[in-house]
């Protein structure tokens, strides 16, 4: 080989190099940069990784430029004792399963999520924020569910968000609750994601007025919709992030399953999805109705006592206006 070709292959070898190490550089910076949330105040770490986060590891000479040592050991130490209350509850929930849920975990190339199947639509209802009235925060995933004797939940509709600090006081658009307009006006026009008195999920833009009209029993808003009767009617460039993030949304197949779905993100083992990735799942699981709710720092998503999937914020849900509850067995 030539002294010329010789430097060329070590140009090329070098340029190579350099090209995968800036590459790796940019993706430990955004996951580094996704642990710090700025407004909720958590970390996108799983409690496994939080558990074995070592001193001597590259992550950990990292993120200590973000938190304090003994924040750290603190996140480490409620993360063994999370991880042992889930071995306590899992071993409960074998034992106690309701028959009409399932819970099953899936996975795409960016995210791994979770799919709850309610078998039986009667038992999935909106609940409300029970300080609405008096304008008091939103409980939190946790605190519904033990509120209203729930067997699980999802996050539901969005609301007021002011620099990330919003306490779920104020639900956006309207919510209507057993077929009554809890917060909104009945003349302004929403995309809005119901459920009639007959269980089936729908999703439309419409007045409060027109909704109570057709018979719709709970109501949030949130989009975009995905799915309408049968057919996809998400178009690119609808709904705000677009990009990967963790999601929560929900859907009905034409038997009546409910289908509720929280896709973990932010996290190293699990970016989030984009809206064409929810359309993807829903439609693998026969979805003839989908839409998004909530997502980001607000996908939460529990089942017998415990989160089913990681929120962003490692002390769990934020506070939310509205959820989507499934009714214990003794309900």
């Amino acid at each position: 080989m030539t002294q010329k070709k010789k430097s060329g292959s070590i140009t090329l070898e070098v340029l190579l190099a350099g090209c995968i190490g800036i590459v790796f550089v940019i993706a430990l910076s955004t996951w580094v940069l996704s642990l710090k949330e700025q407004y909720a105040g958590g970390t996108a770490y799983s409690r496994e990784q939080m558990k074995n986060l070592l001193g001597d590891s590259l992550e950990y000479q990292i993120v200590k430029h973000f938190y304090s040592k003994e924040a750290l050991l603190s996140f480490q130490d409620s993360a063994v004792h999370e991880e042992q209350q889930e071995e306590t509850n899992s071993s409960s929930e074998t034992a106690s399963a309701d028959s009409d849920i399932e819970i099953q975990k899936i996975y795409g190339p960016t995210y791994e999520g979770y799919m709850m199947l309610v078998h039986n639509p009667e038992d999935l209802s909106v609940a409300i924020n029970p300080y609405f009235a008096e304008g008091g925060a939103g409980p939190s995933l946790d605190e519904y569910v033990s509120y209203y004797n729930a067997i699980g939940g999802l996050n539901a509709g969005g609301f007021e968000d002011v620099n990330g600090k919003g306490d779920g006081s104020l639900a956006s658009g309207i919510v209507i609750h057993d077929g009554k307009l809890i917060s909104g006006e009945l003349d302004a026009y929403w995309p809005m994601i119901c459920i009639t008195y007959t269980n089936r999920l729908t999703v439309m833009y419409a007045t409060g007025q027109q909704m109570l009209d057709w018979g719709v029993r709970d109501a949030v808003t949130f989009q975009p919709f995905l799915i309408s009767e049968g057919q996809v009617v998400y178009q690119s460039g609808d709904g705000n992030y677009p990009n990967l993030s963790p999601r929560s949304a929900i859907g009905q197949t034409d038997d009546g399953t409910f289908l509720l779905l929280a896709i973990d993100g932010r996290g190293p083992s699990s970016f989030g999805a984009t809206y064409e990735d929810l359309i993807s799942i829903f439609q693998s699981y026969g979805a003839v109705t989908a839409a998004t709710l909530d997502g980001g720092n607000s996908t939460a998503m529990m089942y017998n006592g415990s989160y089913v999937n990681t929120p962003v914020s490692m002390y769990g849900s934020r506070n939310l206006p509205t959820v989507f509850l499934i009714r214990a067995e003794d309900n």
